[in-house]
C-alpha cells in the first residue's frame, strides 16, 4: 500500500500542485516508507524459521516404484501432515546400506553429504533393509552397531541440537526371492540391533514394522510399499515427531457392559498423545500411567473375584471416557468357521431360545460378525478394498443377552455361555469372531507361519495347501481385483488372525472354544500340523502358555475324508496339553454341513469346560476306547467314561473289524458292563477295529450322560 501511495504521489501533476507542497509530500512518504521498512526488517528478524526435517534412508524413503514419486513418497506426505512450519527433505538413495563396508554404503552417496549440509533439526533414519543382502550381513554384521553410531554422531556434529529418530525396518514379505535363504533371519537380527542402538545412543525409536506387517497387499515386490503404505509410514513418523496420536482412545472391546476375566489382573489399555498422563479410576482405586512415545498406555489393577456392575473413568487433562456396567467374571473366545458362526435364529430351537433370551442377565455377548460373507459371488472393488484394510468384521460392543442380541449370535457360543453362566453363577462374557469357510491357516499369525511353515504362504490361491473348494471360492470372490496376486481374502493364511484376533490384543480370556475343520478336512496331516501351530500362536498371543482349548469334532456328513478326519481330531486332543474335544457325529445332517441342532454342541462344550477347567464333578465326554484285545476270535473293547454304556435309538451299531489283509467288515457288537464285545464271522483273526467310520455315521454308543463315543480306530492286542 505504501509503495502504491508513493507511485501515485510521483505521478501527481506539477501543474496542479505547488512545487513546495509536492516536495513536502515526497518527504513525508519517504519517512513513512523508512519506518515501514524498519518494521519489516524487525518482523523478519523475529519470524520463526521452519523446523528442518531430514528423511534419511534407502529406496523406501526415496519412493522407489511409486507412481508420481515426488508427491507420494513418505517424506512428501509427511510434509503435508506437518504443515508450513516444517521443511521436510527427502535424502533417500536406492540400494544403499547402513554398513560402511556394504555393497553400496549410504555414507558414500551425495544424499548423505546433502543431508549433513541441510543441518536438520529433526532426522529420521530408515536404513538396514539392504544390509540383509548376502554380500553384507554375513560378512560385516559385527560392524552394524558401530556404523550406525557413527552415522548418528555425524548428524549431531552437523547440528548439536538435532533430535534423531531411528526406525525399525519396514517388513520384507515371503515372496522376496531370498526370504528363506537368509533375508528373513537377517532382517529379524537387524531389528534387534536397531532397538539396542536406539537405547545406547538415546535416540527416538519409530516402529515402521508393526503398522505394515499385516498389510502385505501394499508390497507388490515384497519389499517396497506402495503409496498407501508410504502414507502409513508418514502418519507413523508424524505421530512420533509430534506426539499427536489422535487423543485419548480405547480399543473397541472396551465398552459398556463388558466382562473382564476374574482372578487375572484387570487391565485397561488404549492410546493417547505421547507423554500424556492418563488417570484410570476403577472400583475405588486409581492408577496413573503415561502414554509412551508410540501413544500406548496401560493401567493395571489387582485381580478380582466375580462381581459388578462397576464403573471406570479414564481421563487425561482435556479428555474423558466413562465405562458403565463393567462386570468381572469368565471370558471365553468362540471362534472358527460357519458352524460356530451359525446363528440362533436359524436353529431348530430358535423359537424357545429367543423366547427366553432375556432371562440370562449374567450372560454378556461380544459379537464380531463379518461385513462380507464369502458367498458365491464376485466382490465389488469397494469390498475388496475394505477386505485389504482388514475391516472385515463388525462390532456393536458388549450386549447383555436379549432377543435382539441373541438372534444373530452364534448358537453354539450362546448355548455354551448360557450353560456356563447357569452353572458358575457369575457373569460370563462370550466373544465370537467366527467366519464361514475360513481355514485353519487363516487364523495363525504371520510370524509363526513365516518361521515354522513358510511354504504355505506362497501363492495360496493356486497351491495345494488350500482346500480346492476354499481356493475356488476365494478366487471367485476376488475376480474383480486389480491385482489378484496381492488381494487379501479371509481364507488365506494369516488373514483372520490379522482381521479377527489383533483387535482382541491384550484382552484377558479364560479359554477358547474352537469349531473349525470343514475347510481343512481334505488333508489330515496338514491339519494336524496347522492345529498345533494354531494353539501355539494363540497361547503366545494371549500370553497364556496353558490356555484351555475346547475343540468341536466334525459332525456326520457324506464327505469321504470325514471319518479319518474325526479320528485325527480325537488323536490331537489326546496328544496336546489343555485340549479337549466334544463329539457331534450324532447330530449331523447327511445332506447339509450346517446342521441346525446346535444346542447339544454348546452344552457339551460347557461340560468339558466345567469339568476340566473349573473342576466340577460332571461327566464331560462320551465313552473312549482305551484298549482292544482279541480272545477266541472276539474283540473286547475297554472304555473309560463308560458308566451305563448303552445304545441310543436302536441296536448297537457302527463297529467294524479287519484282519491282516486290512479289509474291514461290519461286526456285531454287544455291551458287557463297561466293555463292548465285537465279532465278525468274516474275520476269524481280527487285528484292527474301528467305530463310526462312515462319513455320515449312525454309530450310537453313549454313556450315562447320553454323550456319544467318538469315531476311532485301534490296533487289537493278541
Amino acid at each position: 500500500v505504501s509503495y502504491l501511495l508513493y507511485i501515485c504521489a510521483m505521478k501527481l501533476s506539477a501543474k496542479s500542485i505547488k512545487q513546495r507542497q509536492l516536495r513536502q509530500m515526497k518527504q513525508k512518504i519517504r519517512r513513512y516508507l523508512m519506518v515501514c521498512g524498519l518494521l519489516l526488517i524487525a518482523l523478519l528478524g523475529t519470524a520463526k524459521k521452519p523446523i528442518k526435517v531430514a528423511c534419511v534412508g534407502n529406496s523406501v524413503t526415496f519412493g522407489y516404484g511409486l507412481t508420481n514419486r515426488e508427491t507420494t513418497c513418505y517424506p512428501y506426505v509427511l510434509q503435508q501432515l506437518l504443515g508450513a512450519h516444517y521443511e521436510v527433505k527427502n535424502f533417500g538413495h536406492s540400494g544403499t546400506t547402513l554398513l560402511s563396508e556394504g555393497h553400496r554404503p549410504y555414507i558414500q552417496q551425495p544424499e548423505y553429504q546433502a543431508a549433513l549440509a541441510f543441518k536438520a533439526d529433526l532426522v529420521v533414519i530408515h536404513l538396514g533393509l539392504n544390509d540383509t543382502d548376502p554380500r553384507n550381513w554375513p560378512n560385516y554384521n559385527s560392524h552394524f552397531d558401530r556404523d550406525y553410531q557413527q552415522l548418528i554422531n555425524s548428524f549431531r556434529q552437523a547440528n548439536p541440537k538435532v533430535k534423531i529418530w531411528i526406525c525399525l525396518l519396514t517388513p520384507i514379505f515371503h515372496p522376496h526371492p531370498r526370504f528363506e535363504s537368509g533375508t528373513r533371519d537377517w532382517h529379524a537380527a537387524i531389528q534387534k540391533h536397531i532397538r539396542r542402538i536406539a537405547e545406547a545412543n538415546q535416540t527416538g525409536l519409530i516402529d515402521l514394522h508393526t503398522p505394515l506387517y499385516s498389510r502385505p497387499d501394499l508390497f507388490a515386490d515384497a519389499l517396497h510399499p506402495n503409496a498407501e503404505g508410504a502414507a502409513i509410514m508418514a502418519k507413523t513418523i508424524y505421530a512420533a515427531l509430534t506426539g499427536n496420536n489422535g487423543g485419548l482412545k480405547l480399543a473397541p472391546i472396551y465398552s459398556d457392559g463388558m466382562v473382564m476375566q476374574r482372578r487375572q489382573p484387570i487391565v485397561f489399555r488404549g492410546t493417547a498423545n505421547a507423554g500424556t498422563q492418563v488417570k484410570v479410576a476403577f472400583h475405588g482405586q486409581q492408577q496413573t500411567c503415561t502414554a509412551a512415545a508410540n501413544g500406548h498406555w496401560k493401567a493395571t489393577f489387582p485381580a478380582m473375584e466375580a462381581g459388578g456392575p462397576y464403573e471406570a473413568q479414564i481421563r487425561t487433562k482435556g479428555e474423558r471416557r466413562d465405562l458403565h456396567l463393567i462386570y468381572i467374571g469368565e471370558v471365553w473366545l468362540c471362534s472358527g468357521q460357519s458352524n460356530m458362526e451359525f446363528p440362533v435364529k436359524a436353529t431348530t430351537t430358535a423359537t424357545e431360545d429367543l423366547a427366553h433370551a432375556d432371562q440370562h442377565p449374567l450372560l454378556h455377548l461380544y459379537n464380531m460378525p463379518t461385513h462380507f460373507p464369502t458367498n458365491a459371488e464376485k466382490w465389488p472393488k469397494a469390498v475388496l478394498d475394505s477386505v485389504n484394510r482388514l475391516t472385515l468384521l463388525d462390532t456393536k460392543g458388549w450386549q447383555v443377552a436379549s432377543k435382539a442380541a441373541v438372534a444373530s449370535f452364534s448358537a453354539v457360543a450362546y448355548h455354551f455361555g448360557k450353560a456356563l453362566a447357569d452353572s458358575l453363577k457369575v457373569p460370563v462374557g462370550i466373544i465370537c469372531n467366527a467366519v464361514g469357510g475360513t481355514t485353519t491357516e487363516s487364523w495363525i499369525d504371520r510370524h509363526t507361519l513365516e518361521w515354522q511353515f513358510p511354504s504355505i504362504l506362497y501363492d495360496w490361491y493356486h497351491g495345494d495347501f488350500g482346500q480346492p473348494w476354499a481356493r475356488k471360492r476365494a478366487l471367485e470372490n476376488i475376480t474383480l481385483a486389480e491385482k489378484t496376486a496381492t488381494q487379501r481374502h479371509p481364507y488365506e493364511p494369516c488373514y483372520m488372525f490379522e482381521a479377527g484376533m489383533l483387535p482382541l490384543k491384550g484382552y484377558a480370556i479364560k479359554g477358547v472354544a474352537w469349531y473349525q475343520g470343514e475347510s481343512n478336512a481334505h488333508n489330515i496331516e496338514l491339519h494336524a500340523r496347522l492345529f498345533r501351530l494354531l494353539e501355539k500362536s494363540w497361547r503366545r498371543f494371549f500370553h497364556q502358555p496353558k490356555l484351555p482349548f475346547l475343540m468341536v469334532q466334525l459332525s456326520s456328513l457324506n464327505r469321504p475324508s470325514w471319518p479319518e478326519f474325526r479320528n485325527s481330531q480325537r488323536l490331537l486332543t489326546k496328544q496336546l496339553p489343555q485340549t479337549w474335544m466334544v463329539v457331534t457325529s450324532d447330530v449331523g445332517d447327511s445332506l447339509d454341513v450346517h446342521y441346525r441342532n446346535k444346542q447339544p454342541v454348546g452344552e457339551r462344550l460347557a461340560l468339558q469346560a466345567l469339568h476340566n477347567v473349573y473342576g466340577h464333578a460332571v461327566v464331560s465326554e462320551g465313552p473312549s476306547c482305551i484298549k482292544a484285545r482279541a480272545i477266541d476270535g472276539q474283540v473286547y473293547l475297554y472304555f473309560e467314561h463308560a458308566r451305563s454304556l448303552q445304545a441310543k435309538n436302536g441296536p448297537l451299531a457302527g463297529f467294524e473289524v479287519a484282519g491282516e489283509d486290512g479289509v474291514y467288515h461290519v461286526a456285531t457288537a454287544k455291551i458287557d458292563g463297561e466293555s463292548v464285545v465285537v465279532h465278525s464271522a468274516e474275520v476269524p483273526h481280527p487285528t484292527m477295529v474301528r467305530y463310526g467310520w462312515q462319513p455320515f455315521s449312525r454309530a450310537n454308543l453313549v454313556n450315562e450322560a447320553q454323550l456319544p463315543c467318538s469315531t476311532f480306530e485301534k490296533k487289537i492286542q493278541q
